[in-house]
């Protein structure tokens, strides 16, 4: 995000370093990214400061929030108390809340947690309605080629080079984060640990109006998974963003940044 304040926070009773990239003005919108950190969706959250006050943290576990600071979080469970304890240091008690990917699983659990705290919710290609036949269980035998293409509708534009040349070793990064993304869905960590009770027991307490973009072409989470975000969300409606996959706000920005912000006017 261009000219961004830089806020620096000790979190998590004190074990956690973080900082929040701050920008923009006016109403308040908090933007949580997904497992390959903040950078690649800078420019996404530089169009939404536009027109609010973003605020972008970053978090352990990802290619710039201090992957070893991870380490000291016991499971998902404690990150999601992380961001909640975030959003109480920022002095944020209702505000809209956006998220891609896990930053999307991350805001659903805020919002399931504490609904009058989250005056809207945006679900990019969220996680986290794991089945058995979930295709993310297909990530690990994917070759390097196919999975960019799960990632990019485009594995050859703009996006997709802007997202493997930083860093340089792009194909590691994916590597290492299937095998993230693998793990999890397979132990359960991406929910609260409750018995046997997963996201999809807790998201119809999410009362925000909520919108669900999803990429048509998505190839980690398959599109037919909005239908089942909007179907347990009550007040919720659901932009397939064409021409565009698992990264719909990278690939088809200004699409997405309209929905988004014709969805947060009204």
């Amino acid at each position: 995000m261009a000219k961004a304040d830089i806020r620096r926070l000790k979190l998590w009773q004190g074990r956690i370093d973080t900082e929040v990239e701050i920008s923009g003005s006016g109403a308040p919108l908090v933007y949580l990214h997904g497992p390959w950190g903040l950078g690649p969706d800078r420019g996404f959250a530089a169009r939404l400061a536009e027109h609010y006050i973003v605020y972008a943290p970053k978090f352990p576990g990802t290619s710039e929030g201090n992957p070893d600071a991870v380490h000291a979080l016991a499971d998902w469970h404690d990150l999601v108390i992380y961001q909640d304890e975030l959003l109480d240091a920022l002095d944020l008690k209702a505000t809209a809340v956006a998220g891609h990917s896990f930053g999307g699983l991350l805001a659903c659990e805020i919002a399931a947690a504490h609904p009058p705290r989250v005056t809207k919710l945006v679900l990019i290609d969220p996680v986290g309605l794991w089945r058995d036949d979930s295709p993310v269980k297909n990530w690990m035998i994917m070759s390097a080629a196919v999975r960019k293409t799960a990632l990019f509708a485009d594995s050859n534009g703009a996006a997709a080079k802007a997202f493997f040349d930083v860093p340089a070793d792009g194909d590691a990064r994916v590597e290492t984060l299937s095998q993230f993304i693998w793990a999890q869905a397979c132990t359960g960590k991406f929910v609260w640990p409750i018995a046997d009770r997963g996201l999809g027991q807790r998201i119809h307490r999410i009362a925000a109006p909520t919108l669900i973009v999803w990429g048509q072409s998505d190839g980690v989470i398959a599109p037919a998974y909005a239908d089942e975000f909007a179907r347990r969300i009550a007040s919720s409606r659901i932009a397939l963003i064409h021409n565009a996959a698992h990264m719909p706000h990278l690939e088809q920005g200004e699409r997405v940044a309209g929905a988004v912000l014709d969805f947060l006017k009204v």
